[in-house]
């Protein structure tokens, strides 16, 4: 992880944006007074990817990202990893109880061509949003929150975190550090591997058992069984064909019995309808009711017509209604008219005691101002009395004053003020009332006016009890000509139903003609030239059916004889076909070949066929399943040695045996290579090694004859040395490059010689590696040198940065 861009708004200390480019960058301090910020820049790298800062005590705490009196804001970082560009955001808000919480989040891969000034525009893909940031966070950078900050990240007082873990601490840090899970991961995907195998060793051995029986002796009596059946279908067609023809034979005497049958169907079905017999009188009947009725509809319709004149030699009945109703409007009006102008006396009565009541509640109104009025300049003579002092001159006569008044305390004004409100409302109860009942008055004689008026302007009445004779005599007349009509409609009703029965007689007549034709008409088809049915005379309906029955009955009793004769044709031509079929059948059984019992010729021969495709493809299956069972054999024997393989690597990789023995060479080339940065820094007088009992971490003090003791019992600035060794090689020595290293503080404690040699060494690791450095000092020998200052400083707006001393 290397950071390139990071912006803080309103976080920690810093009150204003600020943007801090490390972009051309590679060694650098941040320097500047205690409480200035310096470490809040370190705060906010370790914040944007985890979320929380170890300064701040307890992981995942927030409530410190922003001051008191900030109530949001946000921190962007641009950085780089593993070669790809990254851009992460958190932004801080706090709520109405004063409660820090993260308002958002999100983690995106950008464009690594596009400029620093614009990243957040160019984003490539969105990698997390919310909570799921920090676990992404930890994929990208590779390392844990607590390993961050162990190895990347050294805050103060957490330099010798690292010198002082426990051996299983340590080994947690080295298996991140040198992906050292991948083996693993490599044991479990080999114990699944082997698990796999297994199990298709066992469904191939399953599915072997399933094929026992394909064996070379059945292979060989399957070829056999194959060849006697495409023999039988090669000589089976000359029994077929006799097959067909005996059907033949079958369906010709069928069809010669089927139509003497139909023959004697249709004589059986011939049969006289019902009224043949009663047509004629039925005829002549319908023919008498239709005539009596057309006489009977002409008288009505007379009458109609003069019951149709007298209604209209009396007029329209639209006159005399709308004189009545015009009568009927001019009473309503005169009524209207008195009630209103009545209703308008009542009113304009009224407004005379209203408007007494007005006055009177006015007087009231004007009393009860006077008497506030009064009180007010009582209340403010007796609060000037307070201010005045004798010999001085009066503010309302100018004199001087010798003696001071005396007033009695004045009534209270709120008392005043209440009777003045309940006047003044009752005053306007009446001016209210007053102008309402003025307005009703106006409005009603206006009203009354009005309607008189009208009722002026309206013609003279007519007599009431002429126009409702007129009306009755209309009405009574109607009555006639209703009562007209209704007879002459029931007297058609009664012409129409009579002229549809005798138009249903006529039919039935055409009916039983055509009926006699078409039974006729059928005779002649269904085979009667020798003897055909009798021509029909179409003058007597009864006569002429009564002469086709009697030939029905002479023509039916041939037809039985011939049809017995077809029955015994029929049953021996069966006989035949039946006796060809059972010889075929046995035949065919023989063989092996199954067939319907009344099978038909095509039918046995697909059958034959069908057989000989069966046999064919049970022989292909076989050879199939043979070739099959040598394939699940070597399966078998393959599979079982990827299980073999699969199970001996997982023995190879058990966790705790070589993941154990990996960190432990990994930790001795760490320590080994700490031991030479940690000699330089002392001047050859300490060295680290590794206990053999406990695992932890040791020196050797070459100034004390080489006794090895615990590095918990070093001196401060001895513990910041042996502790930057180790983190110098952390940086350096494991297989996981780390990109960049920030160191908080701690030089504080050491002398001008292990200054100067921690700052070489500090250059030499710049200046020999693509690796960024940062660190926060007090120390001014240990600022100057390093190539690149951030200055921090801090004033009431807050803290600021600038970048100043590039060599």
């Amino acid at each position: 992880m290397r950071p390139l861009l990071l912006h803080l708004d309103h976080f920690g200390s810093f009150r204003e944006p600020v943007t801090v480019d490390f972009s051309d960058t590679e060694y650098f301090a941040l320097v500047g007074p205690t409480g200035a910020g310096k470490s809040t820049i370190i705060d906010a790298i370790c914040f944007a990817l985890y979320g929380t800062v170890p300064r701040w005590g307890r992981e995942g705490a927030v409530a410190h990202a922003l001051a008191p009196s900030v109530s949001a804001g946000k921190v962007a970082m641009v950085f780089e990893s593993d070669g790809r560009r990254y851009g992460v955001v958190r932004a801080m808000v706090r709520d109405a109880k004063g409660a820090v919480r993260t308002k958002e989040a999100r983690l995106d891969e950008l464009d690594p061509a596009g400029p620093l000034a614009g990243a957040f525009d160019a984003v490539v893909k969105p990698l997390a949003e919310g909570e799921n940031v920090t676990p992404e966070a930890q994929q990208v950078t590779g390392l844990e929150y607590r390993f961050f900050t162990q190895c990347v990240v050294l805050p103060q007082g957490r330099f010798a975190e690292f010198l002082h873990a426990a051996p299983r601490e340590r080994q947690d840090l080295l298996v991140q550090l040198l992906d050292a899970d991948v083996y693993e991961r490599i044991r479990q995907r080999a114990a699944r591997e082997e698990e796999t195998a297994k199990q298709s060793a066992s469904f191939a051995r399953d599915q072997l058992a399933k094929l026992s029986g394909a064996t070379e002796e059945a292979e060989r009596e399957l070829a056999e069984r194959l060849a006697a059946l495409r023999r039988l279908a090669e000589t089976i067609g000359a029994d077929l064909d006799l097959l067909r023809a005996r059907e033949a034979d079958i369906r010709r005497a069928e069809q010669e019995r089927a139509l003497v049958a139909e023959r004697q169907s249709v004589l059986a079905q011939l049969r006289m309808p019902a009224a043949v017999p009663t047509l004629a009188s039925a005829r002549r009947a319908a023919a008498e009711s239709v005539q009596t009725l057309t006489d009977e509809v002409a008288a009505l319709e007379a009458d109609d017509h003069e019951a149709y004149e007298a209604l209209a030699a009396l007029g329209d009945r639209g006159a005399p209604r709308a004189a009545l109703a015009a009568l009927d409007a001019r009473e309503r009006m005169a009524a209207d008219a008195a009630r209103v102008r009545a209703e308008a006396a009542t009113a304009a009565k009224s407004l005379e005691g209203l408007a007494a009541e007005l006055a009177t509640a006015e007087q009231a109104l004007d009393a009860a101002e006077r008497g506030r009025e009064r009180l007010r300049d009582a209340h403010a003579a007796a609060h000037l009395v307070n201010r005045l002092a004798v010999g001085e001159s009066c503010p309302v006569c100018r004199h001087p004053i010798t003696e001071l008044p005396r007033h009695e305390p004045p009534a209270d004004m709120r008392t005043a003020d209440r009777v003045l409100a309940g006047a003044r409302e009752r005053a306007q109860r009446a001016r209210s009332a007053c102008a309402k009942a003025e307005t009703s008055a106006s409005m009603l004689a206006r009203q009354a006016a009005g309607l008189e008026s009208e009722l002026a302007a309206l013609p003279a009445p007519g007599d009431r009890a002429e126009l409702e004779a007129r009306l009755a005599a209309i009405a009574k007349a109607d009555q006639l000509a209703a009562q007209a009509r209704n007879a002459v409609r029931a007297a058609r009703a009664k012409l129409d139903r009579a002229r549809g029965e005798a138009e249903q007689v006529e039919r039935q007549a055409e009916s039983a003609w055509r009926t006699l034709e078409a039974a006729r008409d059928r005779l002649l088809v269904s085979g009667a030239q020798d003897d055909p049915p009798p021509p029909l005379v179409r003058d007597d309906l009864h006569r002429a059916w009564s002469e086709l029955l009697g030939w029905r009955d002479r023509a039916a009793q041939a037809a039985r004889a011939a049809l017995a004769e077809r029955e015994e044709q029929l049953s021996q031509a069966a006989a035949r076909l039946a006796a060809d079929r059972r010889g075929l059948a046995e035949r065919l059984a023989g063989h092996g070949v199954t067939a319907p019992r009344d099978a038909s010729p095509d039918q046995l021969g697909a059958a034959v066929a069908g057989t000989v495709a069966r046999a064919e493809g049970a022989l292909d299956r076989l050879k199939e399943e043979r070739r099959r069972a040598a394939d699940l054999e070597n399966q078998v024997a393959m599979k079982e040695h990827e299980a073999k393989v699969a199970h001996e690597l997982a023995l190879r990789l058990r966790a705790n045996a070589f993941e154990r023995w990996l960190c432990a060479e990994a930790l001795a080339v760490l320590v080994a290579s700490a031991s030479d940065t940690l000699r330089e820094l002392s001047e050859g007088q300490y060295e680290l090694a590794l206990s053999d009992k406990t695992g932890d971490i040791e020196v050797i003090d070459y100034g004390e004859a080489g006794m090895r003791r615990s590095a918990r019992t070093l001196s401060g600035g001895e513990t910041f040395q042996a502790a930057l060794a180790l983190a110098l090689a952390l940086s350096g020595a494991v297989a996981r490059g780390l990109d960049s290293i920030f160191l908080d503080e701690g030089f504080g404690t050491l002398d001008p010689a292990t200054l100067d040699t921690v700052a070489t060494t500090l250059e030499r690791l710049a200046a020999g590696q693509d690796r960024m450095i940062g660190v926060v000092t007090h120390v001014p020998a240990l600022a100057e040198r390093v190539p690149v200052r951030f200055e921090v400083r801090r004033d009431a707006k807050g803290s600021h940065v600038r970048k100043a001393g590039i060599s």
